[in-house]
């Protein structure tokens, strides 16, 4: 393996679980959104801070009429994005 394969191997390795962090976060929130977590908790505003400024793109992009459904389908969105696309350049970069 050459060291330009192994390089673009360990940055596509890298893209990829901070994208499944990101991802991970945002379905954290859901979570706990829909467990009606307690919103005066440490971690749980944490959580929500973070998922707030990786979804600010999709946050409020669906007007359903519960909130619930907003806040699926907004961090939801957002989490299937980071996915894809983190994962898409992490192949792409394994291929070089």
């Amino acid at each position: 393996m050459s060291p330009r394969t192994r390089s673009g191997s360990s940055a596509g390795t890298a893209i990829a679980v901070v994208a499944d962090i990101m991802a991970g976060v945002l379905g954290l929130w859901i979570l706990m959104y829909l467990l009606e977590a307690n919103r005066a908790n440490d971690l749980v505003q944490f959580v929500h801070e973070v998922a707030d400024v990786l979804a600010g793109w999709s946050r409020d992009l669906f007007t359903f009429d519960e909130a619930w459904a907003r806040v699926v389908a907004g961090y939801g969105l957002a989490a299937v994005v980071y996915l894809f696309v983190g994962h898409a350049i992490a192949g792409r970069l394994g291929r070089r």
